[in-house]
């Protein structure tokens, strides 16, 4: 028996070919939609792993921006404490400057000199007094300059020539005279002590440089 198809295989075919390309396409689209959440879902993942991460940073940041500050005012209390400690160890220090102030100038004194007038301020010192001659005075300032520890940098303000009356008929001539110099606190007394030998003739050797040019005897 022979058996004769009269439908048209052509478009059935055709048709069936159209519904496996739909199908196909579907299929496409959902296994594309499948794979593109899941990569969302996975950068979603970071971003706020990421997010978490930087919330952490930013948190430890402004932590230890605040214990920094501490720091800075803790180092900045201690620095005020030690200069008030300084400031109470060199008063302590001080106290007994006037005294080697007067040591000094009385061992340093050349004969015929003589202090009328003696004031200090903070480390500056002015006398003025009466010498015998202006060899004197320079006696004295080389003596300020090279043989005192407590004494530095004499300047000569000003010498004048002047008359001191011993008796009615006897007159002589001296020279009035004005010195300005510094008083060395008892730390940098200490510290030049422990100074190397060869130092301290340098600073004196300036110190009589200036001498000399301010002093024609």
């Amino acid at each position: 028996m022979i058996l004769i198809n009269l439908l048209p295989h052509r478009e059935a075919a055709r048709k069936r070919r159209q519904e496996q390309f739909y199908a196909t396409l579907v299929g496409a689209v959902l296994l594309g939609a499948l794979l593109a959440g899941f990569v969302y879902l996975w950068y979603e993942a970071q971003i706020s792993s990421q997010r978490g991460k930087n919330q952490y940073l930013q948190t430890e940041i402004k932590r230890l921006e605040a214990q920094i500050k501490d720091i800075a005012t803790l180092q900045s209390e201690i620095a005020s404490l030690r200069a008030r400690q300084q400031a109470v160890e060199d008063l302590q220090a001080d106290r007994n400057l006037p005294v080697h102030l007067l040591n000094e100038l009385e061992r340093l004194l050349p004969d015929g000199v003589y202090v009328t007038s003696l004031r200090q301020q903070n480390q500056t010192v002015m006398i003025t007094g009466t010498a015998q001659s202006n060899e004197r005075v320079s006696e004295l300032l080389r003596n300020f300059a090279y043989n005192s520890p407590w004494l530095t940098r004499p300047e000569l303000i000003e010498i004048v020539a002047g008359n001191v009356a011993l008796s009615p008929r006897d007159q002589r001539r001296v020279s009035n005279f004005s010195v300005r110099m510094q008083l060395r606190r008892a730390s940098e007394v200490a510290q030049i002590a422990a100074a190397p030998a060869s130092a301290v003739p340098a600073a004196s050797a300036a110190s009589g440089v200036a001498l000399a040019a301010k002093i024609k005897p």
